[in-house]
């Protein structure tokens, strides 16, 4: 079996995808390994999760920064090199991060937006696909550059809108796909399975198993 990417999880508030991606690193045949939980926020209410499953937790406070974001950033290296941390998952990380820090990441950090990407870049997503009366909403998993909510697509989830949907049902809905989508897609991110090509992310099929020859192998 393959060594675990040592993973950090960026939070700021709750940590709802957190949990999701905790859930699924509890098993050991996972593909990455949580590493550490970082926040920018000393409250964000993810850090006691993370605590209460073991996990290392490190606060760097980006508001004792102000407007020093390569200082912040700075410190924030630190403490993944600390943890010997080879990939990032933004989970409601309410951070922009620096052109330097992305590129000093690229290919190995992931975020989750909720809304069908490049649909809805940005905030309040849910408001405006009710607003744009679009048949369709969901969430995306891509991997990060410096233009946000820009980078390749790795997956989606879709989900209808309802007639009698409200912003928060509607919302509702969505993050429960994203609870789904994205630990499988940190899982394929982990397990090397991902490439990108251009402004595209490819998705490697696994090989066969040894001694196995495919049949149909399109």
């Amino acid at each position: 079996m393959s060594p675990r990417r040592r993973t950090a999880i960026l939070i700021s508030g709750r940590g709802s995808n957190m949990a999701a991606l905790l859930a699924a690193a509890a098993d050991p045949a996972y593909p990455a390994e949580i590493a550490l939980v970082l926040a920018n926020k000393p409250a964000a209410g993810g850090l006691a999760r993370a605590a209460e499953a073991g996990i290392p937790t490190a606060v760097v406070e980006s508001r004792a920064f102000g407007r020093d974001r390569a200082g912040f950033e700075m410190a924030m290296e630190a403490e993944l090199a600390k943890h010997g941390v080879e990939l990032i998952a933004l989970a409601g990380f309410m951070r922009v991060l620096t052109e330097g820090f992305v590129g000093r990441w690229a290919g190995r950090m992931i975020n989750i937006h909720p809304s069908l990407l490049p649909a809805f870049p940005g905030v309040d997503t849910h408001a405006r696909a009710l607003a744009a009366g679009v048949r369709f909403h969901g969430c995306t998993v891509h991997l990060v550059t410096p233009g946000v909510d820009e980078g390749p697509i790795i997956a989606q989830a879709a989900i209808p809108v309802l007639a009698d949907d409200t912003e928060d049902s509607l919302g509702a809905r969505v993050l429960e796909q994203e609870h789904a989508l994205y630990p499988a897609a940190l899982a394929l991110v982990a397990g090397g399975r991902v490439r990108v090509e251009g402004d595209r992310a490819v998705i490697e099929r696994p090989a066969p198993p040894s001694g196995v020859a495919l049949r149909n192998p399109g």
